[in-house]
């Protein structure tokens, strides 16, 4: 039978940690209720998160996917945030839960986070006001998932909703991370591949075609100068392509250039349809959990339009607003934008006419990121056979023009 790590809150506050063998972490998590202690993480003995009291928040501590400010990233404060709905729901105060979270984390900067919360929160201010005195740490999406919670008085179901939210939004990007990885590999070793065999390999016989001149044939002549052109060239064209990278990335830093370099994207043959529908999906996503939490809509949709990183689409998207404000039902606003699919534009109808909107926009989010995800694995599974075949005819055209070389040696010897 399996052991499992866990770390529970006793009646009095104090932290316990233990070992239990059990068949899983269910039997855990019940067993430590059944001792009156309120379970916050159940782990495997190897050190592996196997699961936890609450759903998704495994996936969000593997995931380092968002940017560091100050020492905390954005998987610390998925962390808390899961951890922090676990008490709550076990019927913790927020300011007790709050000290617990801060005798658990072993980060300075984290503490520190969490030490001013909980400042806050004990001189009377509410959580979502002491949230949004951290600046862009938390963002104004968190900051309105806690309000509304605080409003309809179910916090911790909003705390719930927010890590599952951003732990699906992780997922993705993580299997779209991990699908890149092999193709951007095999790439490397194939630039590699090509770069010993032009400026090592080939050098090598450069003194038997030597004496021949004119009777070389065309191919070992073009492979020759190929290699003298990288052997005096090389590091010239590798400093310029460093500078043209460096260019173009200072570019795509400006507002103009970053709003041309992701409508060049959105334009691409395969890619681009990915990129829009991956936007779409987080618009939906973001909008859906808002709107189910009990935030108003045009609250809602103006966090939604935000957290679009994609300027074309934010700014087509951005058209919506002012038609809602007028009156004009979402599912209109969204079918003028030419940005949704009727699948989307139909489910928000029916949204709208049956007071769904928000799970019946988490299900289009839902089928839009199995798209994107099922349509990136794809064209990743034909890029890297198109990869392998390249390198291998370009390799082989090298070998090849050698040992027409050879030949014609042996001809003229003869």
């Amino acid at each position: 039978m399996p052991e499992f790590d866990w770390r529970a809150v006793e009646a009095d506050g104090r932290m316990a940690r233990g070992r239990l063998d059990a068949a899983s972490p269910e039997q855990v998590a019940q067993q430590l209720k059944s001792r009156g202690l309120v379970p916050v993480a159940v782990q495997a003995a190897s050190g592996t998160v196997a699961t936890s009291p609450a759903p998704a928040a495994p996936a969000v501590r593997k995931a380092g996917l968002f940017s560091r400010r100050g020492g905390v990233s954005r998987a610390d404060v998925l962390s808390a945030t899961h951890e922090l709905a676990v008490m709550l729901r076990a019927g913790l105060p927020l300011a007790y839960a709050l000290r617990v979270l801060v005798d658990m984390s072993d980060k300075p900067p984290v503490q520190a986070l969490l030490q001013q919360l909980l400042d806050d929160v004990k001189g009377g201010v509410p959580l979502s006001r002491a949230l949004a005195r951290q600046g862009d740490r938390f963002g104004d999406f968190y900051v309105q998932m806690v309000r509304a919670g605080e409003a309809s008085g179910q916090l911790p179901a909003a705390l719930e909703r927010l890590s599952e939210h951003l732990t699906r939004a992780a997922a993705l990007r993580e299997s779209v991370i991990s699908a890149a990885t092999y193709p951007l590999i095999l790439l490397v070793v194939a630039l590699l591949s090509l770069a010993g065999m032009i400026g090592f390999v080939v050098p090598q016989f450069e003194k038997l075609f030597a004496d021949m001149g004119e009777a070389v044939p065309l191919a070992t002549r073009f492979v020759l100068a190929l290699s003298h052109h990288a052997r005096d060239w090389g590091l010239a064209w590798v400093a310029a392509l460093l500078v043209g990278g460096l260019a173009v990335a200072a570019w795509r830093r400006t507002p103009a250039g970053q709003v041309r370099w992701q409508a060049l994207l959105l334009r691409l043959p395969l890619l681009g349809r990915l990129l829009h529908g991956f936007q779409l999906g987080l618009f939906a996503r973001t909008l859906g959990t808002l709107v189910g939490s009990g935030v108003p809509l045009l609250a809602a949709l103006d966090i939604a339009v935000d957290t679009v990183s994609s300027a074309p689409v934010r700014q087509a998207l951005r058209g919506m607003v002012m038609p809602v404000k007028s009156g004009t039902r979402l599912a209109q606003a969204m079918a003028d934008t030419r940005q949704f699919e009727p699948l989307a534009v139909n489910l928000v109808r029916v949204g709208e006419e049956t007071g769904r909107l928000g799970p019946l926009l988490l299900e289009f989010a839902r089928v839009t990121d199995q798209r994107v995800e099922t349509g990136l694995k794809r064209m990743l599974a034909l890029l890297e056979p198109a990869l392998i075949v390249v390198l291998g005819v370009l390799i082989a055209g090298i070998i090849v023009s050698i040992l027409l070389g050879i030949l014609s040696v042996n001809e003229i010897a003869a």
